[in-house]
């Protein structure tokens, strides 16, 4: 089975142009060459509202099913992707980013830093990465491997 995704970089600075977005390009990338096909590519600045929305218009407008944002991660104080993770999600994953944690640990003791989450909206999956390119692709990568069978496993208890 085909499952589409869709990247979201949560970015103030690359929302405005101020800065260019490598992370959202970096997983778009990585996704596509897994077999997962990206219908889509967003860019919102760290507005909890926006994030939010973002994320419902992935799943139930465009369909799709995995839906990776990048940024917002962090400690700022407008990192705020977890939070708005959590406002639309309603089954939280906390495996998925402990693998990612642990993977990313042996690589560098920063990885403790982020706050992503993960979770299920509908028929959909939601993982957060963080902003840094490096870190984004890190992660995913731990992850990649299990992430169509965690989608099979939703799609069924539809």
């Amino acid at each position: 089975m085909d499952y589409k995704a869709a990247v979201i970089t949560v970015s103030d600075r690359c929302s405005t142009g101020e800065k260019v977005d490598k992370s959202g390009p970096a997983v778009a990338q990585m996704l596509e060459e897994a077999g997962f096909p990206v219908i889509y590519r967003g860019l919102v600045p760290d507005e909890r509202h926006e994030i939010s929305a973002e994320f419902i218009k992935c799943a139930y407008e465009l369909g799709a099913d995995l839906i990776v944002s990048t940024g917002g991660t962090g400690f700022g104080k407008r990192d705020i992707t977890p939070e708005a993770t959590r406002d639309v999600i309603s089954r939280e994953i906390p495996a998925i980013p402990q693998a990612m944690l642990h993977y990313s640990l042996g690589l560098t003791p920063r990885a403790m830093l982020t706050r992503g989450v993960a979770g299920i909206r509908g028929k959909s999956l939601i993982l957060n990465l963080p902003g840094n390119e490096g870190g984004a692709k890190q992660n995913l990568s731990a992850v990649l491997g299990v992430l169509e069978h965690a989608l099979q496993m939703i799609s069924k208890d539809e």
